[in-house]
């Protein structure tokens, strides 16, 4: 499934969802990061506060394949590259 994102403010629903999605409570997620489920409940709650090494690793065990595509191309032609 492709979805396009435009901002911070999207990236909470995008985590819930799909940690919810994986069966996951924040608690799981944050020991399967090595974190406290405090420190987890950041990217959710404040993604502006959230490294992006961080959230690369919380992509990562979702399953989640992040592309970054430059605003003025046209997704179909990121696509077929893949």
């Amino acid at each position: 499934m492709i979805r396009l994102y435009h901002g911070l403010d999207q990236i909470k629903p995008i985590l819930v969802g799909f940690r919810k999605s994986n069966g996951l409570s924040q608690k799981a997620l944050a020991e399967k990061l090595g974190i406290s489920q405090q420190s987890y409940q950041v990217p959710e709650s404040s993604p502006q506060k959230v490294t992006i090494e961080r959230l690369f690793k919380v992509l990562s065990i979702l399953d989640i394949k992040l592309q970054l595509v430059e605003k003025n191309k046209h997704l179909e032609n990121n696509l077929s590259n893949n």
